[in-house]
C-alpha cells in the first residue's frame, strides 16, 4: 500500500514539473502613437536640445524602435550619423560643419534605418527629433516666463517621429516598387542642419531617391480637419494623387517645395518633396507643447492618408522633378510684430489668431485668439500675405488702429508698435 501511494506521488509531481516547464509565448509589444510621444516628450529628455544628453537618449530610443521594425542601420556608425559643428555667432551668420570635436563644437545625431526591398529607387521618410532644450530667446522660444523651463516638443516634434515609426512598420510588407529610407534628423530647431547634412553625405545614392516626404507637427489636428501639404508642384503627380487619396482632409495646398522645415534640403537638390503639418497653435515653442494635448486619433487618420498615397505613388516608377517657385521670396521685410501665432491653415479673408504672446502690441491692445485681423492702419487684410505687407509700412514706435472681425462683429482698436 505504502508502495503504490508513493508511486502516485511521484507521478503526480512529475505531471506538476512537466506542465510547470511548458514554454510561453511572449507576444512583441505593440507600440501606439501615445508611446513613442509620451518618451520623446518625457521631462527627463530636458527638451532634446541638439548634442544634449536627453537628444541623445532620445536617438537611443528611435534606434532601437527602428531595430525593433525589422529596419536595417544605415549611418555611419549603426543607424547613427554623427555630424559635427560650430554654432553661429550671430543669427545672419553660417554654421559650419568640422571633423574637430572640442568644446567649442556640437555634434548631433541622425538616425537612419532603412528597408531593402531591392528597388532601383529609394523614398525617403522623415522627422526631426531635436528640440529646444530648456528654451531662451536665442533657441526660438517664444517663452518669456523668468524661470527656464523644459520645452518638451509633443507636437514639434515628437509627433512626426511616432508618425514616422508607424509608416515604417505598415510599410514593413507593403508596397515593394521601393525601397525606403527612414530618417530623424537632429539639428532642425538650429537651421535643418541634420537634413543638410545628410544630403550632403548621404549612406544611399542621391540619384536613386524617389521622392521626400517630411512630417512636421502633424500632432494637432484641429476640429474642421484641416491639414497643410506643402511641395505639391514639386512634382507632376502630386497633386492628383494627394487629392484623390484624401476623404477626411480639408486641404491646404502649397507649391512650393522651400519652406521652414526639412524638406527644403531634398528639394534643393532637385528631389520632389511632400511637407505635411496640421498647424500652429499657443503651444507652440513654449513648455506648454506637452503629450497630453495632441490628437492621437488625428494622427492615425494622417497616418493612414499618408500610406495610401505612398501605396498610390507605387507604380509609378521613378518621380519627375518640378522647380517651385519660392513664395518666401515675396514676402517683405518688416520691423514689427504684432506678437501673435498666426493661423496658417486659415483659408477665410484675413488673417486669423492661434495665439497671443505675453506684454506684446496685440496682447495690450486687447486682441484675443480667434481674432481676424482684416485691417491695419489704412491697409486691408485679405491673407497672411497682405498682412505681412500691412506690417511692413510701419516702425517701433508708430500707433495706428486695427481692425478685426469677432463673433461675426467688427472691433476697431488702437496699437502701438
Amino acid at each position: 500500500m505504502m508502495n503504490r501511494i508513493a508511486i502516485l506521488l511521484f507521478f503526480i509531481v512529475f505531471t506538476a514539473c512537466k506542465t510547470t516547464n511548458t514554454t510561453t509565448t511572449i507576444t512583441p509589444k505593440v507600440y501606439t502613437f501615445q508611446d513613442d510621444v509620451s518618451f520623446l516628450a518625457d521631462d527627463k529628455l530636458e527638451g532634446r536640445n541638439t548634442g544634449s544628453a536627453g537628444e541623445k537618449m532620445a536617438a537611443d530610443y528611435i534606434a532601437k524602435r527602428f531595430k525593433t521594425i525589422g529596419l536595417q542601420p544605415r549611418g555611419t556608425n549603426g543607424y547613427f550619423q554623427e555630424f559635427t559643428f560650430t554654432p553661429r555667432k550671430d543669427p545672419h551668420s553660417n554654421v559650419s560643419y568640422t571633423d574637430d570635436k572640442s568644446d567649442n563644437t556640437i555634434t548631433g545625431t541622425n538616425i537612419v534605418g532603412y528597408l531593402n526591398n531591392n528597388a532601383p529607387s529609394t523614398v525617403i521618410i522623415g522627422a526631426h527629433y531635436d528640440h529646444l532644450g530648456y528654451g531662451g530667446e536665442a533657441s526660438g522660444s517664444l517663452y518669456r516666463g523668468q524661470e527656464k523651463l523644459i520645452h518638451n516638443g509633443a507636437d514639434d516634434n515628437a509627433s512626426g517621429v511616432a508618425l514616422m515609426l508607424n509608416l515604417a512598420a505598415r510599410l514593413k510588407n507593403a508596397d515593394k516598387n521601393n525601397n525606403y529610407l527612414f530618417l530623424s534628423f537632429s539639428g532642425e530647431e538650429m537651421g535643418l542642419l541634420g537634413s543638410n547634412y545628410f544630403v550632403k553625405n548621404t549612406t544611399v545614392s542621391i540619384d536613386s531617391v524617389n521622392y521626400m516626404l517630411n512630417m512636421d507637427m502633424v500632432g494637432r489636428l484641429k476640429a474642421d480637419s484641416t491639414l497643410a501639404v506643402y511641395g505639391v508642384g514639386t512634382s507632376p503627380v502630386f497633386k492628383e494623387v494627394i487629392e484623390m487619396q484624401n476623404k477626411d482632409f480639408k486641404l491646404i495646398e502649397k507649391e512650393s517645395g522651400v519652406g521652414p522645415s526639412d524638406h527644403t534640403s531634398f528639394y534643393l537638390m532637385d528631389i520632389p518633396v511632400l511637407h505635411f503639418f496640421t498647424g500652429q497653435h499657443e503651444d507652440y515653442h513654449r513648455p506648454s507643447d506637452d503629450f497630453d494635448k495632441l490628437n492621437y486619433q488625428g494622427m492615425q487618420e494622417l497616418s493612414d492618408y499618408i500610406f495610401n498615397i505612398i501605396t498610390d505613388l507605387n507604380d509609378n516608377g521613378k518621380l519627375a522633378f518640378t522647380k517651385t517657385k519660392n513664395e518666401s521670396d515675396d514676402a517683405p521685410r518688416f520691423k514689427v510684430t504684432l506678437g501673435v501665432v498666426p493661423d496658417y491653415l486659415f483659408d477665410g479673408k484675413g488673417m486669423r489668431i492661434d495665439g497671443v504672446s505675453e506684454d506684446k502690441p496685440a496682447q495690450k491692445a486687447g486682441l484675443q485668439k480667434g481674432d481676424v485681423v482684416v485691417q491695419l492702419g489704412d491697409y486691408e487684410v485679405t491673407d497672411m500675405m497682405s498682412y505681412m505687407k500691412a506690417l511692413s509700412k510701419f516702425e517701433k514706435g508708430n500707433t495706428t488702429t486695427v481692425k478685426v472681425e469677432r463673433d461675426g462683429k467688427i472691433i476697431e482698436t488702437n496699437l502701438t508698435f
